[in-house]
């Protein structure tokens, strides 16, 4: 399995906090059958100018050193779209996954949906590949929108954990599962033990082992060889009645 977004680049923003905290989770990792991940440290395209803040190559040479052995890392960044990239940043692919095409990107939750047309559509005439990620979280995600988004030329993450949730956000993601419309899943990492090994079992459990197999293991090392995505047969995942109404009741008392 290849993991394109979690947050340990030690000590950068608010995933982990040391080089001994990322390394305990890569172990993990490591052991669970994550050949790949991908560091994605957050970043606001406002204060990209051509690439990363050096405390960023710093964090990244530590903890290569430390790394255990099994697990392969790459740099990239999760870019808040709240400005345009500039043509440097585009043209070093400092901040892209992997210095691929492909650019982690996310909003505020909160996002209008005439807003992020607008920020995608500028990446993707870059010549870049936005990644959107977790596009669940926010209010406008349907897959009516979702899937004008692929036809612009974007590629979707959905959170892998999400999936399972017996919330209004689990329900997005499993909605962009039952249309096709999920190209990746990725564990969003923040130092803690959210991993991709739990879903693709669960995924399997279900009879779901082919859009397992595309979504954690063949797209993102497409995303890693800076290759085409290939497109994720739709697999629904059933939530039961009480999941969804226990999760409705602690959306509402958040």
């Amino acid at each position: 399995m290849i993991d394109l977004h979690c947050h340990l680049l030690p000590g950068v923003d608010d995933g982990s906090r040391s080089v001994e905290q990322s390394v305990r989770v890569l172990q993990t990792m490591a052991v669970a059958g994550i050949t790949d991940v991908v560091l994605t440290p957050h970043l606001d395209a406002s204060r990209i100018s051509e690439g990363p803040p050096p405390a960023h190559d710093e964090a990244f040479a530590q903890l290569s050193m430390a790394a255990p052995p099994g697990v392969r890392l790459h740099r990239g960044a999760e870019v808040m779209l709240d400005r345009s990239l500039t043509p440097r940043a585009v043209a070093t692919r400092r901040v892209t996954l992997a210095h691929s095409r492909y650019i982690l990107v996310e909003f505020t939750r909160l996002v209008a949906e005439p807003m992020a047309n607008q920020a995608l559509s500028q990446v993707v005439r870059e010549g870049l590949v936005p990644l959107l990620a977790h596009p669940e979280r926010y209010s406008i995600c349907s897959p009516a929108l979702v899937a004008s988004w692929r036809a612009m030329g974007v590629a979707i993450q959905v959170d892998a954990n999400t999936v399972f949730m017996p919330t209004g956000r689990g329900a997005r993601a499993r909605a962009l599962l039952a249309e096709g419309l999920a190209d990746v899943l990725a564990a969003d990492n923040h130092g803690d033990r959210r991993s991709l090994a739990e879903p693709f079992k669960a995924l399997g459990a279900l009879g779901g082992s082919t859009a397992a197999e595309f979504l954690m293991v063949r797209n993102p090392a497409a995303v890693l060889a800076d290759q085409p995505l290939e497109p994720v047969p739709s697999f629904e995942v059933k939530v039961s009645l009480y999941q969804r109404i226990k999760g409705w009741v602690d959306e509402m008392g958040q």
